[in-house]
């Protein structure tokens, strides 16, 4: 595993930033870390980076903990922080500059064609830069060295439309050369176009673990199907995850949590004359984990 954590815990005073968190990483997958504003994902990046202390548990990350190793992890990863301040007075190019000697083993047309596909003016003072351009730089940063580990806060907001294309792109070579990627978002297409798998954090605590398919398969779906004549709802009735069940001028219309196999199976034994299956995105997965106290995101 990349990235270990055993009953990582940290309060800030009596305030729980997250608590008996328990996590793996596997090497070359992108792992997205969802949840809310508030619910521990950045505290979780920190105590990662041994940028503060957890009150009890701790993390390894290339099996090395992260305390005791904070200098050789550091020297094999790329983050990008969720409040990323920066040398105003410095052009981005003086800026990367900078990082690439502090780092070392930086190739400059690396640099230069990162700079490029994000669209980004390296002769401008950061002073100068758009919020939107100032995140660039840091992406540029993070990637720049290609480390063994990407951390990413947030990677996308302010970003345009078209640069998020190009940051998915750059997530999917990362990947493709057996690199890691840990990203945390509140954006639920970003996570499920990029990530293979998800953990859900809620109010401190990991709720879930699950790849991004795994995930979805157990959401509910909303199926209906068209008959080419009246069917008898006792069929269907008894079918193991089917709810909301309706008839109606042999339309079948239904709830389906988790495998649609039984249903599909019990409707072929009728003429079918169409059928139409609701894919639940990530957000309504998400918004399901968190139904039982609100959706709330502060």
């Amino acid at each position: 595993m990349i990235i270990e954590t055993e009953g990582l815990t940290k309060f800030y005073g009596k305030v729980r930033g997250v608590e008996d968190l328990n996590l793996a990483v596997k090497e070359g997958e992108v792992f997205g870390y969802l949840g809310p504003n508030g619910a521990g994902k950045t505290t979780t990046i920190r105590l990662l980076l041994d940028l503060i202390h957890p009150t009890r548990g701790q993390a390894r990350i290339f099996g090395l903990d992260v305390h005791q190793h904070t200098v050789e992890i550091k020297q094999r990863i790329g983050n990008l922080p969720g409040e990323l301040a920066l040398y105003g007075n410095l052009t981005g190019a003086q800026l990367l500059a900078y990082f690439a000697n502090l780092r070392g083993k930086v190739d400059p047309g690396y640099v230069q064609q990162l700079a490029q596909r994000l669209d980004i003016d390296l002769s401008r003072p950061i002073k100068t830069y758009s919020h939107g351009m100032k995140q660039k730089v840091g992406l540029l940063q993070a990637l720049m060295h290609q480390p063994e580990l990407v951390v990413l806060d947030e990677p996308t907001i302010g970003l345009d439309p078209l640069v998020q294309q190009e940051f998915y792109r750059l997530i999917a070579e990362v990947k493709a050369e057996g690199r890691t990627v840990f990203m945390s978002s509140h954006i639920l297409p970003e996570v499920e176009r990029t990530c293979d798998r998800v953990g859900i954090i809620r109010q401190g605590h990991l709720v879930t673990v699950e790849e991004v398919a795994a995930l979805k398969a157990k959401a509910l779906r909303t199926m209906e199907i068209q008959f080419a004549a009246p069917v008898p709802l006792e069929v269907f009735r008894i079918l193991p995850g089917v709810t909301d069940l309706a008839v109606e001028n042999s339309i079948l219309r239904c709830t389906v949590r988790g495998s649609v196999d039984a249903l599909v199976k019990a409707a072929a034994r009728f003429n079918v004359l169409d059928l139409k299956v609701h894919e639940p995105s990530l957000e309504e997965v998400f918004l399901a984990y968190y139904a039982p106290e609100g959706s709330q995101t502060a």
